[in-house]
């Protein structure tokens, strides 16, 4: 079945521009329609009618309006930092539409900070009335943990975040590792045959609990997608230089791009 990836945020944990800086990148971010202007990372799935974002950051409201974002159907995350889960209260509209309101999925660890986070919103007494209607799956941490989604199969994929082991996900032909410093051996198999491999990249220098550019590439190369992006990209590396000293088959992610896949539809 075909499916779009849209790419709702590609930039950092503190966003591109970054506050304070007054650097070329940043400036340049400034401008209208510059692919430097980042938001916090996340990615929209779209297949059959159906909706499922990874991820839901501090922007996830701007990102909504920007990509005309109507309706949710689920939510998978890959970890509790606050890039990646602040967002959630902005589903609050649009888990009205269903009674049964819009199902989240996150390991035991994950769930825990969300739940602690928005408590008012997952209370059993005294319940905020205008919460979020959702739901929070626990997915066990397994390597080749799955979640079927309205006809799709969303496979969890360890990764290193530092010195935390973290969710990335494949569904289909694609595969979304965000937030990662290194892939552990037991799940490059779950990475075989993509079309779409996707990547934290977060600067030319290394990072305790992030991937940088060659070390990103190194990586692409050992799995041997068709093609890759790379996201979770900070004020380090310029769009348009840094895409013009990649290979044809690597480029850098911007808010906003939508990339047409394959899934698998399952019965």
């Amino acid at each position: 079945m075909q499916a779009t990836l849209t790419f709702l945020g590609s930039g950092t944990s503190m966003g591109v521009p970054t506050l304070g800086c007054g650097c070329a990148v940043c400036n340049s971010a400034l401008i209208p329609g510059s692919p430097n202007r980042r938001t916090r990372p996340s990615i929209q799935v779209s297949y059959g009618g159906h909706n499922v974002l990874v991820d839901t950051g501090p922007d996830f409201h701007a990102q909504a309006i920007s990509e005309g974002i109507r309706s949710v159907d689920a939510v998978l995350y890959t970890h509790s930092h606050a890039d990646h889960i602040l967002g959630m209260d902005d589903l609050r509209p649009l888990s009205f539409a269903t009674p049964e309101g819009i199902a989240l999925y996150a390991d035991d660890d994950t769930a825990q900070v969300i739940e602690r986070v928005f408590e008012y919103t997952f209370r059993k007494v005294d319940r905020y009335p205008t919460s979020a209607r959702v739901q929070i799956h626990r997915l066990g941490t397994a390597t080749g943990t799955a979640v079927d989604l309205f006809g799709a199969r969303f496979v969890r994929v360890p990764v290193i975040h530092g010195r935390n082991i973290i969710a990335g996900y494949r569904f289909g032909s694609a595969a979304y590792l965000t937030d990662m410093s290194d892939i552990p051996a037991e799940s490059l198999p779950l990475l075989e045959g993509l079309d779409i491999l996707i990547l934290d990249a977060l600067r030319r220098e290394p990072h305790p609990s992030h991937s940088h550019l060659a070390r990103s590439i190194e990586l692409v190369e050992k799995i041997a997608p068709r093609r890759a992006f790379f996201t979770h990209i900070s004020h380090d590396l310029d769009h348009e230089s840094t895409n013009a000293s990649l290979p044809d088959h690597i480029r850098l992610a911007h808010d906003g791009l939508k990339l047409d896949f394959e899934i698998p539809e399952i019965a």
